[in-house]
């Protein structure tokens, strides 16, 4: 197009196209209003949520679904602090995500002079949750810090980037070339490392494959090595999903007992793209993960390869990139065997040890999954998660999701399903909700309503914090603050123009979904612990 002469939000919003942000979410205020003079005009489509932390939210689910930035654009001072619940998750969980803030003009920064919105150093308290922050001071800069940005979204491990823009400086007017996307490359794994990973990979007897969110987009590749090795493949709760169906496939928790002495008896252990935290190593934090006889970690972030258990093999690439080199390399047959039995005596092991309330709840996941092929199922902090993240398999990648590890943010499930919808859009998404955790994000259901997004609302009412209370009395104390009421959520569904249902009994729930998966747009289903036949064993 040559060299023009364009605002910096004008700007803006061309470099945003030019790297392929197809989204933006956000709700614009005085403060932001000059990077929206370029917008409307854009292919971009802009959703706005009912708060800045939908926003982020929002954004985390579009990118976990699309694997693409998700882009949220707020506004300088509590529009910024609303986001910042969003940003930790997505720190948390590894999610890609590219926050643009407004901030007061250059010459108030730091002087405290009561303006609108000021915090005392905006760029300094985001700096822990973010990759990069930066303060764009110079207009022409905008270019090149972009092209940052996105370099470090695609390059390492993701996570969060924050950029402010000063108001004045939203408005000055700069040239602007030929804009082109940004370029990246990960790490790649020195060759030596991978002769040695072959050459462990051909001994191997009892092989297993740890698998975690970093390694979803390499599934095809990883399906071929552990079908060559005849290693199980157990999935963490970010990679539910990348083998459904397959007989070497252990979608079930590293903290239960049946997995880890799989994984115990193995000798060797190949952990791909995972961070092996607490929440999906030991979630009961009871200390009980072995010490593994051969461990090897892939990961593309250095600093988390020194975290968690020390690996006899290191190894700092990408997935993707590993398994291109590592491949060819294993065409003739190891030596392992009995690969899929292993992973079945898993599997029924877990199945065994799992209460009925749990395989009650698991079934009900599994209803939603066969009734809707395909479907993406998000998930806020509930019971009927916290079941499916100890074991179920999803159907299809990025299919599950939720905010019951990591960070844990309650009021995530709502504006993150939307976002789902979003960047899939003709693929039904079931946000499974408490009724709780609803509370905390219930007016995004307009913001569902507003964008058409094809969201079914599942609502798990357990009449309160239903988890909190159990682990109270577990604890031997006695229950207080778990109980605060609900509304009828089905006049609450009225009043935003959703369809709804109550279940009478559980074996509704098929027909439910298949009627509201047929909509264009959202709907609510409320199930009741106690109302509602056969949701609780």
């Amino acid at each position: 197009m040559g060299v023009v002469t364009k605002t910096v939000g004008e700007a803006l919003i061309d470099i945003l196209e030019a790297n392929g942000v197809e989204a933006v979410f956000g709700i614009p205020g005085v403060h932001t209003v000059e990077l929206y003079r370029g917008l409307a005009a854009s292919e971009i489509r802009h959703i706005t949520p009912r708060h800045e932390q939908g926003a982020g939210f929002m954004a985390d689910g579009y990118a976990r679904v699309t694997g693409k930035p998700g882009v949220a654009l707020v506004i300088t001072g509590p529009g910024l602090t609303n986001t910042i619940t969003a940003m930790a998750q997505a720190y948390q969980d590894s999610v890609p995500m590219l926050v643009i803030s407004g901030v007061n003009a250059r010459a108030s920064l730091g002087h405290g002079r009561g303006k609108l919105h000021e915090l005392p150093d905006q760029r300094a308290m985001m700096a822990p949750l973010a990759l990069m922050t930066h303060t764009l001071l110079e207009p022409s800069d905008l270019p090149a810090v972009m092209d940052r940005a996105f370099a470090i979204l695609q390059s390492r491990r993701p996570g969060p980037v924050h950029i402010e823009i000063p108001t004045d400086v939203m408005v000055e007017k700069i040239a602007v070339g030929d804009l082109r996307p940004s370029k990246a490359c990960g790490p790649r794994a020195a060759q030596a490392q991978v002769l040695e990973l072959a050459e462990k990979c051909r001994k191997a007897q009892r092989p297993a494959i740890l698998c975690g969110g970093g390694s979803v987009a390499a599934a095809d590749k990883i399906r071929s090595l552990a079908e060559r090795i005849d290693a199980p493949l157990i999935t963490t709760v970010n990679a539910r999903g990348m083998f459904a169906g397959h007989p070497l496939s252990v979608p079930a928790s590293p903290s239960l007992a049946a997995v880890r002495d799989l994984l115990a008896a193995s000798d060797l252990v190949i952990a791909l793209g995972t961070q092996m935290g607490q929440t999906d190593y030991d979630m009961y934090a009871d200390g009980g993960f072995p010490d593994l006889a051969d461990l090897v970690r892939v990961d593309i972030d250095a600093d988390q390869l020194a975290r968690g258990p020390e690996a006899a093999l290191p190894v700092l690439s990408s997935v993707d990139q590993l398994l291109d080199d590592l491949l060819p390399l294993l065409e003739g047959p190891g030596t392992a065997a009995g690969g899929a039995a292993r992973a079945k005596a898993c599997r029924e092991a877990v199945s065994t040890w799992l209460s009925p309330k749990m395989q009650a709840e698991i079934g009900v996941l599994e209803t939603i999954r066969e009734t809707l092929p395909g479907c993406i199922i998000v998930g806020d902090s509930t019971q009927a998660i916290y079941s499916g993240n100890l074991s179920f398999e999803a159907g299809r990648p990025h299919g599950w999701f939720n905010a019951a590890t990591g960070f844990g943010a309650l009021g995530y499930g709502p504006p993150a399903a939307i976002g789902a919808s979003v960047g899939e859009p003709e693929t039904p998404v079931i946000c499974l909700v408490g009724d709780g955790g609803l509370q905390f994000s219930l007016a995004e259901i307009g913001s569902a309503r507003d964008c058409g997004a094809k969201v079914i609302f599942l609502v798990w009412n357990n009449d309160g914090y239903g988890e909190i209370r159990t682990y109270m009395l577990d604890c031997g104390i006695e229950p207080e603050g778990v109980t605060p009421s609900a509304p009828d959520f089905g006049k609450i569904a009225d009043a935003y123009g959703l369809p709804s249902v109550r279940l009478d009994d559980v074996s509704e729930l098929g027909a439910a979904l298949k009627r509201f998966s047929d909509l264009s747009g959202p709907s609510l289903i409320e199930i009741h612990e106690t109302g509602t036949r056969g949701a609780a064993a």
